[in-house]
C-alpha cells in the first residue's frame, strides 16, 4: 500500500469529518464513555466550520491509495490540534508520517516547542515521539468532561 501526504484542500472535509467521527466512535471508545463519545463525535458536525479551521492551520492529509486514511494540523502558535488515523488503517505508521511532517513544518516556522492536548488514547503515541506531559486536565466539551493531557515537545 502506498501512503502519500498532501496539503489539505477544502474538498477533503467530508472525508475528514467521516474519518474523525468513525475513529472517535471506534478507536477512542476504548477510553471514553458513550456520552463522551456522542459529545465528541456527534451525528451533526458542521463541515464549513471544520474547513475554515483546517484552512487556517497547516493541515496535512494522508492518502492510502485512494482512501483518506489520516490527517493532522498545527496552528500558527505551534499547537498540534488534530491527529487522527482511519480506524481501518491503525498501526501502519500513518500517524508517525503525519507527526514528522507537522514537526518539520513547526521547525520551518521557527517554533521551539510544539504543544498538544492528547486524548487518553493518543497519550502513549505522543510519549513515544518525545512529548512530555505538562499536566493532566479536565476539559468540558458539548456538556461532557474529558480527561486529556497537555503535552509539549521541545524541538
Amino acid at each position: 500500500m502506498e501512503i502519500t501526504l498532501q496539503p489539505f484542500k477544502a474538498e477533503d472535509v467530508p472525508a475528514i469529518v467521516a474519518l474523525f467521527r468513525d475513529t472517535v466512535r471506534t478507536v477512542n471508545a476504548q477510553h471514553y464513555n458513550e456520552a463522551q463519545i456522542k459529545a465528541w463525535a456527534p451525528d451533526v458536525i458542521y463541515e464549513d466550520k471544520w474547513a475554515e479551521k483546517l484552512l487556517k492551520s497547516h493541515t496535512v492529509v494522508a492518502w492510502c491509495n485512494d482512501t483518506l486514511c489520516g490527517f493532522g494540523d498545527i496552528d500558527a502558535t505551534g499547537y498540534f490540534d488534530h491527529l487522527f488515523v482511519h480506524k481501518d488503517y491503525q498501526g501502519l505508521g500513518i500517524a508517525t508520517l503525519i507527526e514528522k511532517e507537522i514537526e518539520r513544518y513547526a521547525r520551518s516556522q521557527g517554533h521551539r516547542v510544539i504543544t498538544v492536548a492528547a486524548s487518553v488514547t493518543a497519550k502513549p503515541f505522543f510519549l513515544k515521539k518525545g512529548y512530555n506531559v505538562v499536566r493532566e486536565q479536565q476539559v468540558t466539551f458539548n456538556g461532557q468532561v474529558f480527561t486529556n493531557f497537555f503535552m509539549e515537545k521541545v524541538l
